[in-house]
């Protein structure tokens, strides 16, 4: 999720409409009683699969039996603001895959140092920094599988053992070894579930593992480097996000903040602007001066070279990540697939900046039965979409495709491949829709496709659009929920949409008349996840420079809420430790077991740790005086072994 650095997060200086701006206030409400087609969301294979008969999302799970009576089963618990998760009555919670605990590599196996002086070495085998994205592949159900989950960002401070003093190469070796993905195998033993060491499946991907780049960019002068002059293999991925499933059994990671990786010039050119590039160290990473591909000074096309979607194969620890280029380049955060009736692959992406875009990209082939040997050039070949929401609530998906319309050499674009690696202008050209940060993309068993819009402080602001009705807050603080459903099929060109949510504080008499939460209320939406039996589940993030202030101080930590898609009622089920993020859910088939993450816990305002003081703000989970504290993945099961929600 992106970390409020404004002057790199909003660099759309277009003047395409905002979705505020073309909205009526009665599209705003959730719709009640419409009639829909039905739209299951089973668990992905890890094998063959019949795509023409199953639609699915990137990471729903199945259960046993359809949902009956009431879809939300537990009793809300209230805001806090305490230094631990909480869940309702009858759950229990456990600490699992900390960062630095081993990741099970074979005869690796580094324990993590409370002092974090664990070496570059051992932290390419031990958990990431900062966990996000995640999803289950079953191995035995679910009692085991493969956990794979993405590490967004680090905080120097509390990474190394004296912090950013005395930075060197083997810090920025750290760095880079705690980002990425980690794969590991975990298994349920007497209620408890554990991370399986060693495992042949456990495997570390880091902003050094090589990779190769495919789909219309591969190749192109823009990708083209003094280190690999064939444009086509890219060391590493970085600020690694949100995340999805593919129905053929790999994991989509995304690419979000890339930019903030990279030393720019004194003056960037258009491009270099549009993507927010600058002079100097605005988020404090400094791998420039250590590793000199991050420096756009001396290598402006390394940044061409980041911000994509990468599938992996899990199941094959051998496997070489792919930079799938054809679903375009962008602050991506996540990837969540459906599939047409057809068997086609539809995957919605979010792109987390202020006034940037929604897109979807529609494979051109059908989904083969065979796993990834039989789909690893499916999204290679296909249509990347930017959407348009129109004020009378319906909207079209526009073609980011060379030739057609404006997208032309005369226009800047001299192939396909630029116009994916040009993503955000070509958006501009075509006029895509200029929404509130778009994030997470979720699809309900009704077919509706839901967006989250964390926040935009910069709405009203200047130049930028005024507030108006569909959007009353000029420093739009809370944050909403966007839904639509195509007209047919997921590879519709037009769709219908409506806000599913306008978040807010429904006791505040100013935000009474705004939103229409029935239930528990939240700000700042930002991870979703519809489970089998239909839940919408919403995660928060509200930013810590901000939390506990004005409008957002009733809120207390950042949560986790389940939605019932069809009533619109809301209910709080997880409040977290202080500081955190809840990010990343994901469950076992059998909806007994839900696996989410807690990031960055005890983050303090500034979002940079003292390592003097380490604990100031939290030192969850361990709790010990002399922790640091530490992102994990938890476990969350009923004590009766109950579905989890139900």
């Amino acid at each position: 999720m992106a970390k409020d650095h404004s002057l790199m997060e909003d660099s759309n200086r277009s003047s395409n409409p905002s979705i505020h701006e073309v909205s009526k206030p009665e599209r705003r409400v959730l719709l009640r009683g419409m009639a829909a087609s039905t739209f299951l969301s089973p668990l992905a294979t890890m094998g063959a699969i019949s795509a023409a008969t199953v639609a699915m999302t990137g990471c729903a799970t199945t259960v046993g039996s359809a949902a009956k009576g009431p879809l939300l089963g537990f009793k809300g618990i209230p805001a806090g603001t305490d230094d631990t998760v909480r869940v309702p009555e009858g759950y229990v919670v456990q600490v699992m895959a900390r960062w630095g605990d081993p990741v099970g590599l074979s005869g690796e196996n580094p324990l993590f140092k409370p002092d974090a002086s664990n070496t570059a070495a051992e932290q390419e085998a031990q958990f990431g920094m900062h966990h996000d994205g995640i999803h289950y592949y079953p191995i035995n159900g679910s009692n085991s599988g493969l956990l794979v989950m993405n590490h967004e960002y680090v905080d120097d401070g509390l990474l190394h053992r004296d912090g950013l003093s005395n930075w060197s190469a083997e810090k920025v070796r750290k760095a880079q070894a705690a980002h990425g993905v980690s794969i590991c195998e975990v298994e349920m033993k007497n209620g408890q579930w554990s991370v399986v060491t060693p495992s042949p499946w456990a495997r570390r991907i880091t902003a050094r593992t090589p990779m190769v780049v495919s789909g219309p960019a591969a190749g192109h002068t823009l990708m083209r480097t003094a280190a690999d002059r064939t444009g086509r293999r890219v060391l590493g991925t970085i600020n690694n996000c949100g995340s999805g499933k593919t129905p053929w059994g790999t994991y989509l990671t995304c690419e979000e903040n890339f930019i903030f990786y990279f030393n720019g010039p004194e003056q960037p050119d258009s491009h270099q602007r549009r993507w927010g590039l600058r002079k100097g160290d605005p988020v404090g990473y400094r791998w420039h001066q250590h590793d000199e591909r991050f420096d756009a000074t001396k290598h402006p096309n390394e940044i061409n070279r980041f911000g994509w979607v990468v599938e992996i194969d899990p199941q094959n620890p051998s496997h070489t990540p792919v930079k799938r280029t054809a679903m375009g380049r962008a602050a991506h955060e996540g990837a969540t697939v459906a599939m047409t009736k057809s068997g086609r692959a539809v995957v919605y992406m979010g792109e987390d900046a202020r006034f940037e875009y929604i897109y979807k990209f529609v494979s051109r082939d059908a989904v083969k039965p065979g796993g990834y040997a039989a789909n690893s050039e499916l999204l290679d070949h296909g249509t990347l979409y930017v959407a348009r929401f129109d004020e009378n609530g319906r909207g079209t998906w526009l073609p980011l495709v060379h030739g057609q319309g404006v997208l032309t050499a005369a226009n800047g674009f001299a192939d396909q491949g630029e116009v994916v690696i040009k993503s955000r202008q070509a958006s501009d050209l075509l006029g895509g829709t200029k929404m509130d940060r778009p994030e997470w993309i979720e699809v309900d068993k009704q077919g509706w496709v839901y967006c989250t819009l964390t926040n935009n402080s910069n709405r009203g602001g200047k130049d930028h659009p005024s507030t108006d009705v569909a959007n009353p807050r000029a420093n739009n603080s809370m944050g909403h929920i966007i839904r639509w459903k195509e007209d047919g099929d997921h590879d519709g060109l037009k769709f219908q949409w409506n806000h599913f949510v306008l978040a807010g504080d429904p006791i505040n008499e100013r935000e009474q008349a705004k939103g229409n939460v029935k239930g528990d209320t939240f700000a700042c939406p930002d991870g979703l996840w519809v489970d089998g039996r239909g839940v919408l589940w919403i995660q928060t993030d509200m930013s810590t420079s901000a939390m506990g202030k004005g409008e957002l101080a009733v809120m207390g930590n950042n949560a986790m809420l389940a939605a019932d898609p069809i009533t619109g009622e809301v209910r709080r089920f997880l409040v977290g430790p202080v500081g955190c993020e809840i990010t990343g859910a994901t469950g076992t088939p059998d909806g007994r077991t839900m696996f989410i993450n807690i990031q960055h816990p005890g983050e303090s305002p500034s979002e940079r740790s003292d390592p003097a003081n380490p604990t100031r703000y939290s030192n969850w989970p361990e709790k010990g005086a002399a922790t640091r504290p530490r992102s994990a993945t938890v476990a969350i099961r009923r004590r009766d072994g109950g579905m989890v929600g139900a």
